[in-house]
């Protein structure tokens, strides 16, 4: 699924517990030999709330927050339900997702935190702006948790701004002891902000959600937002209100379902090789590790079945790269013929 292009696997195991590692969320995450997504979200029973979401990284990071993919699991409940509410556990705390109109899914992301430790912080420090100073920015950033943590620098051009330098540089810088995301804001109005982010262990999105609720509290906290604005991301627009009656920020959006499949067992049969002793290196058939069917292995990692599904663009070798009979392996097909990436 994704949420305005930030784009999520959502696991929903059956009775065998699905508790990936780092390497094996990695895995997952990747967008050559894995099924490829900004994060992966496993589901799980909860005892306080519908459902329980956890949240790796494509790093393989746990985290306790996002945004987008909360969005994105309250949609699958309220319409499995046929509901107009339901509530999420995650590690940050417990979240509300209710149905809006056109198909529109909000998330109540509580309040933003805002003291220097509740970030945190490496030391104290006005997180109305702190005295960090970048290249086309307007004064330093502002420092909001939600959930996650975030810095947010105002630019006068939001294209122009070094998102891709200096993002993975402040992401791990000694100030922030548990990394942090990244925001780049252009003000359009009080009422209209652009947005793009680096974050934390993914990278550039085409959206963040819990970027833009940061970007929103951040702006109005400076005196250059109302408490409820659009937020114009590359994968389309969000809309957040910083509620004034109990200081609860409310995330607003579409989702879209892009496929579905199965994965196999993090945990296989002894009866089944491991990934070590494929019957196939991982330079074999073309670099496409992950199918090997044409060497009679069954799909190990990849979703089972994956040729059947007509939007699955990272995997359907047959359709994008050709299939080479003469040397049974794919080949890369002309730069011309290529796709432009996954959507």
């Amino acid at each position: 699924m994704n949420g305005l292009g930030n784009d999520f696997v959502i696991v929903q195991p059956g009775e065998e517990a699905f508790d990936p590692n780092p390497d094996q969320a990695r895995e997952i995450c990747d967008r050559i030999d894995g099924v490829g997504c900004d994060q992966l979200i496993v589901l799980e029973p909860s005892e306080t709330a519908t459902i329980r979401m956890r949240i790796w990284n494509a790093d393989g990071s746990e985290v306790a927050a996002c945004g987008n993919a909360s969005r994105c699991v309250g949609w699958l409940f309220i319409q499995a339900g046929k509901r107009g509410r339901v509530t999420l556990e995650t590690a940050g705390g417990v979240l509300e997702a209710t149905k809006g109109p056109d198909g529109l899914v909000t998330v109540d992301m509580g309040v933003p935190r805002l003291e220097w430790n509740e970030i945190p912080l490496s030391a104290p420090a006005e997180t109305l702006e702190l005295d960090l100073r970048v290249a086309q920015a307007r004064g330093g950033p502002g420092a909001v948790s939600m959930g996650n943590p975030h810095v947010v620098f105002f630019v006068d051009d939001v294209d122009a701004a070094p998102v891709d330098t200096l993002g993975p540089w402040l992401e791990k810088h000694q100030r922030f002891p548990e990394g942090v995301n990244v925001g780049f804001a252009q003000i359009i109005s009080p009422e209209r902000i652009r947005l793009r982010v680096w974050e934390r262990g993914v990278g550039v999105t085409r959206s963040c959600g819990t970027g833009a609720c940061a970007a929103l509290v951040a702006a109005n906290r400076r005196g250059l937002a109302l408490r409820r604005a659009a937020i114009e991301t590359e994968g389309g627009e969000l809309t957040i209100e910083w509620r004034e009656a109990d200081g609860h920020v409310l995330l607003t959006g579409p989702v879209e379902v892009e496929f579905t499949g199965r994965l196999p067992s993090l945990n296989p049969p002894a009866s089944e090789p491991a990934l070590d002793e494929a019957p196939f290196a991982a330079n074999d058939v073309g670099g496409d590790y992950n199918r090997g069917h044409e060497q009679g292995y069954e799909q190990e990692r990849s979703f089972e079945g994956d040729r059947n599904f007509e939007g699955d663009r990272n995997f359907d070798g047959d359709r994008e790269r050709g299939y080479d009979d003469d040397y049974g392996r794919y080949s890369d097909p002309p730069a011309s013929d290529r796709p432009l990436g996954r959507i």
